[in-house]
């Protein structure tokens, strides 16, 4: 049961042929499947990595490319798991991210976020069925994705576009033959029916244009990494309000006259609940922390 009281689809789900939904409710990896290759879209965390695996094997499928949407320890660590599971997959990440994984700083956080997740699944009787990582994966000499490319699967076509405004080195995939955009954390952290937390996290108006990019490639499958796909007529609404309440977070901060450490303890409180429980503290302290910092920089540059 999740925090909204309903009931998780299960898993492997079918969105169109050669898509497929993998993992849990908590946490969507997206396989996909043309007539010669395969990718598996997202890395996931250690916790969900035997899940995967299994949800996999029962769709007789190998991917032949794992690819990390971006360095955040909720799409990265669990690529070593799948790594050792098929070592022929060739991994496939943006511009950055590697240097992002390799400072030290990063590498420990990433640790300690896997860990948490892991327990938060454990919790929820998602048992992991391995221990969590004691170090980050490395993505020296992975194949870089940049603004663009595209890699043909056979009948089905990844196309990689790079976006920014939520982290260093981040890419989405989008399947122009299924209209399908896999766009990881673009939309924000999604509360399903209740909300979203925006994640500007490195800069408001480049996360403002990624949203409008993505909204004009006009996908009717849209894959976020946690919580859900959204799909047909939820599409356009899924933007409006990701949209919406990213404008309105920007000026709720800009407007408030209180001290930022006092704004960043309401903004911490207003999130931090349900699904956002499987990070730690400190990550979404710091997660608000950096919307505050980006959206005061956003002053002088941007419009509303």
């Amino acid at each position: 049961m999740t925090a909204s009281g309903k009931v998780p689809e299960e898993f492997p789900r079918l969105l169109a042929d050669g898509l497929w939904v993998v993992g849990n409710y908590y946490f969507n990896l997206y396989l996909v499947k043309g007539e010669q290759s395969s990718a598996l879209i997202e890395a996931g965390v250690s916790g969900v990595v035997d899940e995967v695996i299994r949800q996999l094997d029962s769709l007789k499928i190998t991917p032949s490319f794992l690819v990390v949407t971006h360095p955040h320890a909720d799409h990265v660590t669990g690529l070593a798991g799948l790594r050792e599971r098929y070592p022929q997959a060739l991994t496939v990440a943006g511009e950055g991210a590697a240097e992002f994984l390799a400072h030290p700083r990063a590498a420990a956080g990433l640790v300690t976020e896997d860990r948490h997740m892991s327990e938060f699944l454990a919790s929820k009787g998602l048992t992991p069925g391995r221990p969590s990582v004691k170090e980050p994966p490395s993505l020296e000499n992975c194949l870089v994705a940049r603004d663009g490319d595209e890699m043909d699967l056979g009948g089905l076509t990844l196309k990689f576009l790079v976006v920014a405004g939520h982290s260093p080195g981040k890419i989405v995939v989008y399947v122009p033959e299924l209209r399908a955009l896999m766009l990881s954390d673009s939309l924000g952290f999604r509360y399903p029916g209740r909300g979203l937390f925006p994640l500007f996290l490195t800069n408001y108006s480049e996360y403002m244009a990624a949203l409008d990019r993505l909204e004009g490639l006009n996908p009717n499958i849209v894959g976020p990494a946690h919580q859900g796909t959204i799909l047909g007529p939820q599409v356009p609404h899924a933007f409006e309000e990701a949209r919406g309440l990213a404008k309105e977070l920007r000026k709720k901060i800009l407007e408030d006259t209180r001290t930022v450490e006092e704004l960043l303890r309401d903004l911490f409180d207003q999130y931090y609940k349900d699904e956002l429980a499987m990070y730690t503290r400190e990550n979404i302290m710091n997660c608000a922390r950096l919307v505050i910092k980006r959206a005061v920089e956003s002053r002088e540059t941007d419009s509303p």
